[in-house]
């Protein structure tokens, strides 16, 4: 992904997320453990942008409130969990959808160079904005000694 290596999704390493928009219940979870998920678990479509100072994730999560979002980091793996709650609104039915409905996991893996303490999450019509600051550069003088 990103030319330094601070984030990579685990479509890259084969052991969370092997596609985009498929039904993940009989996939592997982290460690080899099988998912007990009911119903479809989606793999939202993730755009990754880099700047000097940070990387953003813009996830598109459809039907998704800021209520319904989960995102947690553990040993340098970010993971997204969204709940997806479309529902007509009253006296209505659904006739005909565009996009799957389900639920919404995705996970990464972070680099060290990101500063975990303070990353950044909002959801606004239906996209989650991620922004994961890098920690500034750690530069010393040493002496040398004669």
């Amino acid at each position: 992904m990103s030319p330094k290596n601070d984030l990579s999704t685990t479509d890259e390493r084969n052991d969370v997320v092997s596609g985009q928009g498929r039904d993940f219940n009989s996939s592997l979870a982290p460690d080899g453990v099988e998912r007990m998920a009911t119903g479809t678990v989606l793999a939202p479509a993730v755009d990754i942008l880099e700047s000097e100072k940070a990387i953003t994730l813009l996830a598109d999560l459809p039907g998704v409130e800021r209520s319904g979002v989960e995102i947690t980091l553990e040993k340098r793996i970010l993971t997204l969990r969204a709940k997806c709650g479309v529902k007509p609104p009253e006296g209505y039915s659904v006739l005909h959808t565009e996009y799957e409905t389900g639920d919404f996991e995705r996970s990464f893996t972070v680099s060290d160079e990101i500063d975990a303490n303070a990353i950044s999450a909002s959801v606004r019509n239906g996209m989650l904005t991620l922004t994961l600051p890098k920690r500034a550069p750690d530069k010393r003088r040493i002496e040398v000694g004669g």
